[in-house]
């Protein structure tokens, strides 16, 4: 009886310390997040409407 309980036991602990696949892991890529480039590119505009206005203004 001894004997049957320890083939058990044995055979119990070979089947669960090889639970995994032999299927290579799926791997995610990182995600990358790219921040807008230029950090002047909000004031080109409100720049160049104050040099409209400054000419518009000097020329009359």
């Amino acid at each position: 009886m001894k004997k049957l309980v320890l083939a058990a036991a044995l055979t119990a602990a070979a089947s669960t310390a090889y639970a995994g696949s032999l299927a290579d892991p799926i791997i995610e890529a990182p995600v990358i997040v790219e921040e807008a480039s230029g950090s002047s590119g909000g004031i080109v505009l409100p720049l160049i409407l104050l040099a409209l206005v400054a000419a518009a203004v000097a020329s009359d």
